[in-house]
């Protein structure tokens, strides 16, 4: 995609086409760029071995900290209770987790399951300090082979992971298979804004202001201009809906954070 084409969201482009066909017509994405499948997963790894160290500081600096808000309503909508069994897929450095941790109470577990050691390397300090940190686990693996026995956890939940894979669609195919019948799935990520001027906005000061922070103070700007690029390739709500009900979630329904800027998505396993 040309550099005067940045600020054309994919579904622009789609000419009545889901997400899903689109990325089985062209390959995997990373960022604008359609990749092989296993030049994907290497650069996925890299990117974020490149940000792990700042990853939850820049995290907070660019949403304005709204990002914990929003992470605290999507824990509050997966509906956890105490004694469940929860897994956290590309958990990263763990911030669902230890909002889930308060709400699954002593007997209750929670499992950061994530490729990427230095991601949850990253985190662990602030689980170690937690009050509830020991009821947190970490397991290092690949989302779309997640090495749980079916029907073995009560919720899970992906917060700002899911567009990394290579295959959305096995990530859900394998957090369907692991939940337990009527367990819940949660899933958080980045949308497209619904107002056009906030849109315009939006488009701005992500492919200006936020590579020029990356550069300045993680050093790295490809990987802060990546992030908006995924942003951009992802399904949006209503397509990812009917994805998830093909692969067998039922009661499906979202709900748009600050504008459209993320969206909840939740459902249960028939």
């Amino acid at each position: 995609m040309k550099s005067s084409d940045k600020y054309v969201w994919l579904d622009e482009q789609r000419n009545g086409r889901s997400a899903n066909r689109l990325r089985a017509d062209q390959g995997p994405f990373f960022g604008y760029e359609t990749v092989s499948e296993a030049d994907k997963a290497g650069r996925v790894l890299k990117h974020f071995d490149s940000v792990a160290h700042r990853y939850d500081f820049m995290n907070t600096l660019l949403s304005f900290g709204i990002h914990y808000i929003w992470k605290y309503t999507a824990v509050r909508l997966t509906d956890l209770k105490p004694g469940d069994r929860v897994l956290d897929v590309c958990g990263g450095t763990g911030d669902l987790a230890r909002l889930a941790s308060k709400r699954v109470g002593s007997s209750g577990r929670v499992t950061v399951y994530d490729f990427n050691w230095d991601m949850m390397a990253a985190g662990r300090p602030k689980s170690a300090r937690s009050p509830h940190g020991r009821r947190i686990g970490y397991v290092q693996g690949d989302a779309e082979r997640i090495a749980l026995a079916d029907n073995s956890v009560d919720a899970a939940m992906v917060g700002f992971g899911i567009r990394n894979l290579t295959h959305l669609e096995e990530g859900f195919r394998e957090m369907h298979r692991v939940l337990k019948p009527g367990g819940k799935m949660m899933c958080l990520e980045f949308s497209k804004p619904s107002a056009p001027l906030f849109r315009w906005l939006y488009d701005l000061y992500s492919f200006h202001v936020m590579p020029w922070l990356g550069e300045v103070l993680v050093g790295t700007r490809a990987a802060y201009t990546h992030l908006p690029e995924s942003i951009r390739t992802f399904p949006l709500p209503d397509e990812l809906s009917a994805i998830l009900r093909g692969i067998g979630f039922v009661n499906v329904t979202y709900r748009r954070l600050t504008n459209g800027i993320a969206v909840i998505h939740v459902g249960r396993k028939g």
